[in-house]
């Protein structure tokens, strides 16, 4: 597999990716790597890349050991910019399949490549939903701290989970919103994840 830096089956701290360019030319020839995209069942029927398959983070997190015998080392991650792909990534490399590559970028450098996507109904993204909710309750708490003494704290804990989702590369916010109704979409289990794996590339 043609990727940016190293090979996919190198060590697991080596953070590899393949630019949408490369995956386009991987996957133009017909059978290409698996494209694991771990957004929610929602972001996926928004907007993917043809022939993806979802198996969203939680449900990746979940039931890893049960996936991992329908994975391998030609699998690309794919998310909305790299962050939960990179995630899904470190979950695999602890059960042993390690250095799988993650598109550079996510959906949002697929798009701007204009490389090939299938749509559905239109919705916002999960990284999109955090800012809204976030920057919501930091002006809020803000504007009610004027009358209120000591609420615009709240807004500081906000900005220090924000810092910290930032270093660790997870987000709490995240993982709670993606259980939202909205974000969910149809039903994901290991039973549809099995299902969706065994699919013919």
């Amino acid at each position: 597999m043609s990727m940016n830096g190293n090979s996919p089956m190198a060590d697991p701290t080596v953070t590899s990716t393949v630019t949408p360019a490369a995956l386009q030319l991987l996957t133009s020839g017909g059978r290409g790597p698996l494209l694991l995209d771990v957004r929610t069942t929602g972001e996926f029927r928004t907007v993917h890349i043809p022939g993806a398959r979802n198996i969203p983070l939680d449900v990746l997190r979940a039931h890893r050991d049960d996936l991992l015998d329908h994975l391998d080392a030609e699998t690309v991650l794919v998310c909305h910019s790299g962050a939960r792909a990179a995630q899904a990534r470190e979950l695999l490399a602890d059960a042993g399949l390690s250095g799988l590559p993650v598109l550079d970028g996510g959906m949002v450098a697929w798009e701007l490549a204009d490389a090939p996507v299938e749509r559905g109904p239109a919705r916002w993204t999960l990284e999109r939903q955090v800012r809204l909710v976030a920057g919501s309750v930091v002006l809020t708490t803000g504007l009610a701290g004027l009358v209120v003494p000591g609420l615009h704290l709240v807004g500081t804990a906000i900005g220090a989970g924000l810092t910290f989702a930032a270093l660790t590369n997870t987000c709490a916010l995240g993982m709670l919103l993606s259980r939202l109704p909205y974000n969910r979409g149809p039903r994901a289990d290991l039973s549809t994840a099995v299902t969706a794996l065994r699919a013919p590339r």
